[in-house]
């Protein structure tokens, strides 16, 4: 068995304990693998080992390593580092979904391109949940005005939201900026907006998704934790 089977095999029982812990199913998360910088060979491995979600950073990487993904008619690919919209149009074909939609001309070039290839793309809001200088994302004061207006467009659904929160020396710090993500997609959930199902909160990485769980996070983005420091 390779390390990365070792790790995902570990990891998934984390997380169905953390599951059970915070009285959740453990079948309502997640686990999505993040590939950045990692070679196919090694992605591979962790598709082997069941992992039917990656998570892609940049879209050039992206563009060069797809065709050598074993399983695509099975994978789900979603982009979730900061996407130009130059970029846009390469990946388009290439993903199920984008997290990491911050800003409603993104949003509009994302529809664009959709349409011009004749599918729907999944979309989540980037929340800078934190309001950090150096990270994208809108503010939460934003979110649901910008969700409106992204759901008024042709080709797109919003599914839910994306953050990175800032990085805590305590896991309450961090605790206090996922609660903050639960209670803002419920709360935009419960309006019944059209086009937009909040179903998706994408949140926790290698360090933190036990506190990321306990606040309703459905999909972790584990990378190091899979397949070791780059």
């Amino acid at each position: 068995m390779s390390q990365v089977t070792e790790n995902i095999k570990r990891l998934k029982e984390q997380i169905a304990q953390s599951a059970v812990k915070s009285g959740r199913n453990p079948d309502d998360i997640r686990l999505m693998a993040v590939t950045k910088t990692q070679p196919p060979a090694l992605v591979n491995q962790a598709i082997a080992a069941g992992i039917t979600l990656l998570g892609e950073n940049r879209a050039q990487e992206l563009c060069e390593k797809y065709d050598n993904y074993d399983k695509r008619e099975e994978l789900e690919i979603h982009f979730i580092g900061h996407l130009q919209t130059n970029k846009v149009k390469s990946v388009i074909d290439k993903v199920t979904a984008i997290q990491s939609v911050d800003s409603l001309k993104l949003a509009g070039e994302i529809s664009k391109q959709a349409v011009r290839a004749g599918i729907t793309t999944d979309l989540l809001i980037e929340v800078n949940i934190g309001e950090e200088e150096s990270k994208a994302g809108t503010t939460p004061d934003e979110v649901e005005k910008l969700a409106r207006k992204i759901a008024a467009l042709p080709g797109v659904r919003v599914r839910g939201l994306m953050s990175i929160p800032p990085i805590w020396n305590e896991n309450a710090g961090n605790e206090r900026f996922f609660a903050q993500m639960q209670e803002m997609l419920v709360d935009i959930r419960d309006k019944n907006i059209d086009n937009i199902s909040m179903e998706i909160l994408s949140m926790g990485m290698s360090g933190d998704f036990d506190a990321a769980i306990k606040h309703g996070s459905t999909l972790v983005r584990l990378g190091t934790a899979i397949f070791g420091q780059r």
